[in-house]
C-alpha cells in the first residue's frame, strides 16, 4: 500500500548512527520487495536481527492435488473444515496454482508459543468469523468480522483471538497484493472514483518493543516447507521504524460499491490486484435503476480465468442454496451465470444484501485432496431447470 507510515523512535537520517542510552548502537535493517526496487520500510532492533541459535527441524506443508484439470463447477462447504487448535495446523488449502493458494482456517487457539513468516507469499486473511489483534515486529492491528488483513512476505507476526470460535479465507499470492492501479494516481494516492480511500486503511500502532532474550521459537515458510528456527532474542524488539511496506486492515464494510443505470460488470467490485489474480468484494448495495434493467448478472463465459467465489453473509441474489461458509468455484472453459429462476426474479428488486469476497485466477485452479472433502459433486447440475438442487 503505497502510504507512508512510522512510529516509534528513528533517527534524522538513515543509514547513519542510532544510539541507545549507554551509547551501544540499535541495528538497522532494510525490510524491502522485489530486491530494491519494490516497496521497504526501515526498522531499527534493540539486537541484531540475525542471531539463529538452532535450526530445528522442517516439514511439508504442499498440499496433496486431487485433480490437475478441471472443467466442473463446485461448492465447498467451507464451515465443514473441522477447527484445530493451533493455527497453522488449521490452515487447510483448498486450491491452488503457481500464482496463489486458497485456504480455510479455523483456529481455536492463539500464537503464543511461536511466530510465523512467510517468506514465500503475501497473505491476504478474511476474517469471517472472530476478533482480537494481529501482533507484528512493526506493530499491532485489531481486527473483527469483516476485516481483510494484509500481511506482506517476510512479516513476522502473531494472530491473537478473543475466543476459540474463528473462521478465515485466506488468499497467499506469489507476487506482491497491491490495491487497484486504476484507483491510484500516478504519485499512488487513491482517486475520487476509487470505493475506499486512505481513511478506510488501519495501519500498525502500539509498537511493543521487546528486550528478551533467550529461545523464540521461528516458523518460516519457505517453498512450501515450514523450517523451525530458534532465534536468541525476541523478534518484536522494533524501537522505530518508518517506510511503505507493513501489515494493514481494511474492512469489507467499508467498500462502497460502485452501481449504475444497468448491470455492472465484476471489476468494479475489485479491492485488490496481484499479477496472477484479483480480490473482489460483493457488498450490499442499491441495483440498477435503469427502468427495465435485470439486476442478477448476465450468464458470461470463463474463457480465461477461475471464479471462485466465497459467500458470507445475506442473501446471493443470483444462486439458490447458498449458506454462509459456501465457496462455488466456476473454471474457464465454460459459462456459468444465474441459477435458473434468479434471472427473472431478480427484475424490479431495489437492493441487495449479500456479502462475499471473490477471486479470479488467469491460471486454472488444482483442487486438493481437502477441497474435495467438503464438496458438493452435484452442484455443477444445479443450472438444470427440471430438477430441484
Amino acid at each position: 500500500m503505497p502510504l507512508y507510515h512510522k512510529l516509534g523512535k528513528i533517527p534524522h537520517k538513515r543509514h547513519t548512527t542510532f544510539k541507545k542510552k549507554d551509547g551501544s548502537l540499535y541495528y538497522e535493517q532494510l525490510f524491502g520487495t522485489i530486491g530494491f526496487d519494490g516497496m521497504s520500510s526501515l526498522m531499527y532492533h534493540v539486537n541484531r536481527p540475525t542471531q539463529v541459535k538452532e535450526i530445528v527441524k522442517k516439514y511439508s506443508v504442499k498440499p496433496e492435488i486431487a485433480i490437475e484439470n478441471n472443467i466442473k463447477s463446485y461448492r465447498f462447504h467451507g464451515f465443514n473444515v473441522k477447527p484445530a487448535k493451533d493455527y497453522l495446523e488449521s490452515r487447510k488449502i483448498v486450491m491452488t496454482n503457481s500464482d496463489i493458494n486458497i485456504s480455510l482456517a479455523a483456529p481455536q487457539q492463539s500464537m503464543t508459543d511461536y511466530f510465523y513468516k512467510n517468506t514465500d507469499a503475501d497473505e491476504v486473511i478474511f476474517i469471517h468469523r472472530g476478533s482480537g489483534t494481529l501482533k507484528t515486529l512493526l506493530g499491532n492491528l485489531n481486527f473483527e468480522y469483516g476485516d481483510y488483513l494484509v500481511i506482506p512476505r517476510g512479516m513476522i507476526y502473531q494472530l491473537h483471538f478473543d475466543n476459540d470460535d474463528n473462521r478465515l479465507f485466506i488468499v497467499e499470492g506469489y507476487s506482491p497484493i497491491y490495491t487497484p492501479k486504476r484507483y491510484r494516481n500516478w504519485f499512488g494516492q487513491l482517486l475520487e472514483h476509487s470505493p475506499f480511500c486512505e481513511r478506510d486503511i488501519r495501519r500498525p500502532e502500539n509498537l511493543e518493543t521487546h528486550n528478551e532474550k533467550g529461545e523464540f521459537l521461528m516458523k518460516i515458510k519457505k517453498q512450501s516447507d515450514i523450517h523451525e528456527l530458534v532465534y536468541a532474542a525476541h523478534p518484536f524488539d522494533v524501537v522505530g521504524w518508518d517506510g511503505y511496506n507493513y501489515p494493514y486492515a481494511f474492512s469489507i464494510h467499508d467498500f462502497e460499491p460502485i452501481t449504475g443505470r444497468v448491470h455492472q460488470p465484476p471489476p468494479v467490485h475489485q479491492t485488490f490486484e496481484a499479477a496472477g489474480f484479483v480480490i473482489c468484494s460483493f457488498c450490499p448495495r442499491l441495483y440498477d435503476y435503469h427502468p427495465e434493467a435485470i439486476p442478477a448478472p448476465y450468464n458470461h463465459s470463463n474463457i480465461d480465468s477461475d471464479e471462485v467465489l466465497y459467500y458470507v453473509d445475506g442473501d446471493f441474489m443470483s444462486r439458490k442454496d447458498i449458506d454462509q461458509g459456501h465457496i462455488s468455484l466456476h473454471p474457464a472453459g465454460i459459462p456459468h451465470g444465474p441459477h435458473p429462476g434468479t434471472y427473472e426474479a431478480s427484475i424490479g428488486k431495489k437492493g441487495t444484501e449479500e456479502l462475499a469476497v471473490m477471486v479470479d485466477t488467469f491460471k486454472p485452479l488444482k483442487l486438493t485432496k481437502a477441497a474435495l472433502s467438503i464438496a458438493d459433486e452435484d452442484y455443477y447440475r444445479s443450472w438444470l431447470e427440471d430438477e430441484d438442487k
